[in-house]
């Protein structure tokens, strides 16, 4: 854990301002100025040079990248990750992040930077609670946020859509057609944000409700029930469940319950000699991450005392890197507030963008968050301490469950895939936008159908060691399924958001008409895959591609 709290806090901030940090004089160009730069990168790089993808001839080996990244993490749960990763081609490529931007700093770059997500696939969208504590949809992960070329996210989120349907054993003419309509709604709705005013596109997210609003014509009464069945239960997930999931009273105090090597109560991680410590050593972490946060949460953090502290191992690439949990009380013992501090390293993109301006990778973690997402937790704050081994680390601190929720990429059907490929674009456009250009971005997309380029890899792009350990994952192709979909088309200029569609008979195919558009199917499926439309599920039960806890729920979403 910690001894001593170091630098990296707010304060740092609060020191005498010297000439060097004297704010620069911002330039301001007309939209026209604006649209020419955008204009001036596209004749430099021609979009066309994304479509396709050729291994460098000194191509480092994606094995040997990861057990680099390794050497800075746990060791004891390093295989962890590995088994994560090993479940399939899809988790594989969700830990393979540093793998992906080794592959694209040998590519071609726009000079179009925007804030970078870093690590943009599919399962790292979701719901959330606002502040408001509406249910809003946006970018739930920042681990390697960084500014760069506003296509390396964009890439990743492609490619993320091709894996996963190939990972669902959808053909060639799905999976292309799914990655054309994310990149798509990408330059569509980036198109729509360059004609905002800025504070509107500041305003502007897409919550559950607008979300239902726009398919509640398309839905059965019975589709419509579950979804919003699904969507009440996500409220529920916050403090108050986990303290009745993770928690125990032990000798008349809460305490959380250990379930190794996941959740380790930190009495069982932390040498005998240290426990008469453990106690200062969190209160000193605490008002260290207290000074990060805006002097009204700092109030109510304040309102809180601090109960116990776990390790827990989360996520799939983030396996390996030091995440506590840490419970504290308020008023009394139903009054809980569960806090995650999670390690922040540098960023897989530091290596081939140039290192983040801030030296403490908790707030370039923080602040790339709170100028790409929707709503940023209330609780956001950061922290930088020395270890018990003379170590220093940098920290991220968020609330550990505040009703999140992300779609089940294992249930999805094609419609589900399409539909939900066009909500991750629309929300990624908009992302950048905040923190980018859009006005010059717009500009090198166009806005001509002919100018959609499908942004996908060329064959030999997989052919990598990765194919040999993820190769008993794979499965046998299976025919499409019976209904497929066309990505809805967006709305007028304002919201944004897609208009659903009607429902219409399956189409009829054939070897001559793969490429045919096809119907959107109209069903909750349209936002992450139905539940009715659960595609081979006796073959699942036989052999679960995902391993057998993926497969506890049948509905579309997930609450982590």
């Amino acid at each position: 854990m910690a001894t001593d709290a170091k630098t990296g806090s707010a304060d740092e901030s609060r020191r005498a301002p010297s000439k060097a940090d004297a704010p620069k004089a911002v330039a301001h160009f007309t939209p026209g100025e604006r649209a020419a730069r955008g204009k001036a990168a596209r004749a430099e790089v021609p979009r066309s040079s994304h479509a396709g993808w050729e291994a460098a001839p000194n191509r480092p080996d994606p094995v040997e990248l990861l057990e680099d990244q390794a050497r800075t993490r746990l060791p004891e749960l390093v295989p962890i990750r590995y088994g994560r990763m090993l479940v399939s081609p899809f988790t594989f490529y969700r830990g393979a992040a540093y793998v992906m931007s080794a592959d694209l700093a040998d590519g071609v770059r726009t000079g179009l930077h925007v804030q970078l997500c870093g690590d943009a696939h599919l399962s790292n969208f979701g719901f959330f609670a606002a502040p408001d504590r509406r249910l809003v949809f946006s970018i739930n992960d920042f681990d390697e946020t960084l500014p760069g070329p506003f296509e390396w996210d964009v890439k990743r989120l492609a490619a993320s859509f091709a894996v996963a349907g190939r990972d669902r054993a959808f053909d060639e003419s799905i999976r292309n057609r799914v990655v054309t309509k994310v990149v798509r709604e990408y330059r569509m709705a980036m198109a729509r944000f360059a004609e905002m005013r800025n504070i509107e596109l500041w305003y502007t997210r897409l919550d559950a409700d607008t979300i239902v609003e726009r398919l509640s014509n398309e839905m059965t009464g019975k589709e419509m029930k579950e979804m919003q069945a699904d969507l009440a239960g996500v409220h529920t997930k916050d403090s108050l469940r986990a303290l009745a999931k993770l928690c125990r009273p032990v000798d008349g105090e809460l305490r959380i319950v250990g379930k190794a090597p996941i959740v380790t109560p930190i009495e069982d991680v932390l040498p005998d000699a240290e426990q008469d410590h453990l106690e200062e050593t969190i209160r000193r972490m605490i008002r260290t991450y207290r000074r990060t946060l805006p002097r009204d949460r700092r109030k109510l953090l304040e309102r809180y005392r601090y109960v116990h502290a776990a390790r827990k191992v989360v996520g799939v690439g983030s396996v390996g890197t030091r995440a506590w949990i840490l419970l504290l009380l308020g008023r009394d013992d139903g009054d809980p507030l569960f806090l995650q501090f999670k390690e922040a390293q540098a960023s897989v993109l530091e290596p081939f963008l140039g290192r983040s301006e801030f030296t403490q990778h908790g707030q370039r973690v923080v602040e790339g968050q709170r100028m790409m997402q929707a709503a940023p937790d209330i609780m956001l704050g950061w922290e930088r301490i020395e270890t018990i081994d003379g170590e220093t680390k940098d920290f991220y601190i968020r609330q550990l469950w505040d009703a999140k929720a992300s779609a089940e990429v294992e249930l999805m059907s094609p419609a589900g895939l399409e539909a939900y490929g066009v909500i991750c674009g629309w929300t990624l456009a908009r992302a950048h936008a905040r923190s980018g250009d859009p006005i010059a971005i717009a500009a090198y997309l166009g806005t001509a159908t002919g100018s959609i380029r499908r942004w996908r890899c060329s064959p030999r792009s997989t052919r990598t060691r990765t194919n040999a350990i993820t190769a008993h994952c794979r499965r046998r192709p299976r025919a499409a399924a019976s209904r497929s979909s066309q990505a809805s088309e967006p709305c007028s200029r304002g919201s944004g958001w897609p208009k659903g569609s009607r429902e219409s008979k399956p189409a009829r195919r054939s070897a001559s008409t793969e490429s045919t558009p096809p119907r959107t199917a109209s069903s909750i499926s349209t936002i992450a895959g139905s539940r009715s439309r659960r595609p081979c599920s006796s073959r699942w039960s036989r052999s679960p591609p995902h391993g057998p806890a993926t497969r506890r729920r049948s509905g579309a979403l997930t609450r982590r």
